[in-house]
């Protein structure tokens, strides 16, 4: 599904833009840290912000990285959220912290509303 071509875009400690639709209809996007399982896409959230709400409401959501070395090459992934697992202790956003380069990272003081989004590839393009 990923295309070979641009598949280091999400293996790489890249930042992310994550729309999400509103229940009014409109888009929300916002930066995120991620990781790529290889099937799926794997993002740290709070079921307090308004994102989880959306997600709630509407599970679709696009997933946008670009090649910082090279702005105009990007991946674009579309699919949904399908799965949230409970992570009380925060330890996979201390794991993401770590991917982005943040050996000492601790576990966020909100990390007993802290759940692991998972998302669907559906569709996958860029250039």
């Amino acid at each position: 599904m990923i295309p070979d071509r641009l598949r280091d875009l999400l293996e790489e400690p890249y930042y992310g833009a994550l729309g999400t639709v509103r229940p009014d209809g409109t888009v929300q996007v916002n930066p995120m840290w991620f990781e790529y399982d290889g099937e799926h896409l794997l993002f740290t959230h709070t079921v307090t912000r308004q994102k989880y709400r959306n997600l709630q409401h509407n599970p679709s959501m696009s997933f946008m990285v670009y090649d910082p070395a090279q702005p105009y090459r990007y991946i674009e992934v579309r699919g949904r959220l399908v799965e949230e697992v409970a992570d009380p202790e925060g330890a996979f956003y201390v794991r993401l912290g770590q991917r982005y380069g943040n050996p000492e990272q601790q576990a966020p003081p909100d990390r007993a509303d802290r759940v692991i989004l998972k998302m669907s590839i559906e569709k996958a393009g860029g250039q």
